[in-house]
């Protein structure tokens, strides 16, 4: 019988059918951090028991770090518990930690993939709904919930109904300036924030087969912002290249083993979808949000559309707008911003960086712009010192942050303020997600770049 590659990677992992129910379905690898954790571990202490698997369990603080003075102690009270709390339950259940100041700390989406900890053919769970990333690699990741975390801790299994799937093709070449990120807030803003609930999907086509793994991990991340349970890409040899020799890979005969499953990870050719839509990249021009969800975006060189001509409901999208202060018809190109953040676990590793530099390279940072360049991982830090990026960066009067979620939720002290524009690298744009009142547009990393150095909505291929 014919399968998808979804189908190959779940149904090797089912444990159990319940009859009418969900299925029990075997996690391959825990990411848990210090928000969604503490009171699933709470829950395994009240019942006595331990973690089934801790080997299979990684832990990483991210949430609530800070992004300046990580030697410091925590001011805020409730990050300094959270964090606190997750250092004392991955001792006492012998879990892998990188807490703040290890090496390998930083973002869990980030460091997941440079670790090695994700692989082609696996189940990943997080209790973070950004866990979609990793089905980059070929691998069926999603976020679960605090009662799940607790869950897969227990047994190592979670019970789960199978998803529908959804084929998503974009084939042809993308234009000048169009990035990962573009391709996924276009794809988005065609299906709506609601268009992929139900499913899970698979993305083929050209675009996807020439993007890199980093680019990958980007359109993969936002499979949630349309409503799909995830989103995963084949493997192919960028993904057997990307991942060999990282420190929890197979090694030696057993990576060959290895190899020979990941090289059947691929949909047959007569399998089918439950639904199967086609995009042309001719289409897809840098984009940009105008409204408060990710569905809500356009080609930045086009205006807001009218009520009756958006996707959203008409009292939905008069809403947003009044949030925004926006109008419809209103031009995006030229609007004044006051914020931009680089970083997350959407666009916050260095290949992002290196497209930030492109721009801002022999320019100046817009005096009136607060900038925060928010690197994904310690590894990402460095690699951004040793490629010469800091330098480029500091000529252009920005400041490199320290590693950690920042401003793409706002739960430390990376918050913008109420009424002020972000364009922002992050994944959602929701009234507030930035902090109490702020204003979200999100976008690629050539567009925050070009909105940093002219201070407006700035088309980046005019300065590329």
């Amino acid at each position: 019988m014919s399968k998808t590659l979804f189908d190959k990677v779940w149904d090797t992992h089912v444990v159990r059918k319940v009859e009418n129910g969900p299925d029990v379905v075997f996690i391959d690898r825990h990411l848990v951090h210090e928000v969604t954790s503490p009171v699933a571990f709470l829950g395994l202490r009240n019942r006595g028991i331990g973690v089934k698997y801790p080997k299979k369990t990684f832990a990483t603080a991210d949430h609530n770090t800070p992004t300046i003075n990580q030697h410091l102690p925590v001011k805020d009270p409730l990050s300094a518990n959270q964090l606190k709390a997750l250092e004392d339950n991955a001792k006492e259940f012998g879990i892998l930690h990188w807490g703040l100041g290890h090496k390998k700390n930083g973002v869990v989406h980030v460091v997941g993939p440079e670790n090695g900890i994700v692989l082609p053919g696996a189940t990943i769970v997080c209790g973070d709904s950004h866990t979609s990333t990793h089905g980059a690699f070929g691998a069926i990741a999603f976020g679960i919930g605090t009662s799940e975390v607790e869950m897969v801790l227990a047994s190592q299994c979670i019970m789960q109904p199978k998803p529908k799937k959804i084929q998503i093709n974009v084939n042809g070449k993308l234009g000048k300036g169009v990035t990962p990120k573009d391709v996924a807030l276009f794809i988005i803003a065609q299906l709506t924030t609601s268009g992929g609930t139900g499913y899970f999907a698979e993305y083929t086509g050209d675009v996807f087969d020439d993007m890199t793994m980093e680019g990958r991990m980007t359109v993969c991340n936002l499979s949630i912002e349309m409503g799909a349970r995830g989103g995963m890409i084949a493997p192919d040899e960028k993904t057997f290249e990307y991942i060999k020799g990282r420190e929890f890979t197979p090694k030696g005969k057993d990576w060959d083993k290895a190899m020979k499953y990941w090289k059947t990870l691929k949909t047959d050719e007569d399998a089918t979808f439950d639904k199967v839509i086609n995009f042309d990249a001719a289409d897809i021009e840098p984009m940009i949000t105008y409204g408060t969800n990710p569905g809500m975006g356009i080609g930045i060189s086009q205006s807001v559309p009218k009520a009756k001509n958006a996707m959203e409901q008409e009292d939905t999208f008069n809403k947003s707008l009044d949030y925004m202060n926006f109008s419809e018809d209103d031009k995006m190109i030229g609007k004044k911003i006051d914020y931009v953040f680089l970083g997350s676990c959407t666009n916050g590793r260095i290949e992002d960086f290196r497209a930030f530099a492109s721009i801002v390279k022999g320019r100046k940072k817009a005096n009136h712009v607060t900038a925060w360049l928010v690197p994904g991982s310690h590894i990402v830090e460095d690699m951004i010192k040793e490629e010469g990026i800091l330098d480029i960066l500091n000529n252009a009067g920005f400041e490199l942050r320290q590693p950690g979620c920042s401003a793409c939720l706002a739960m430390n002290d990376d918050k913008v303020p109420a009424g002020k524009y972000s364009i922002s690298t992050s994944n959602r744009n929701f009234e507030g997600r930035q902090g109490p009142g702020s204003r979200t547009l999100l976008a690629s990393p050539l567009v925050a770049a070009a909105a940093a150095v002219t201070g407006k909505i700035t088309d980046p291929r005019e300065l590329i």
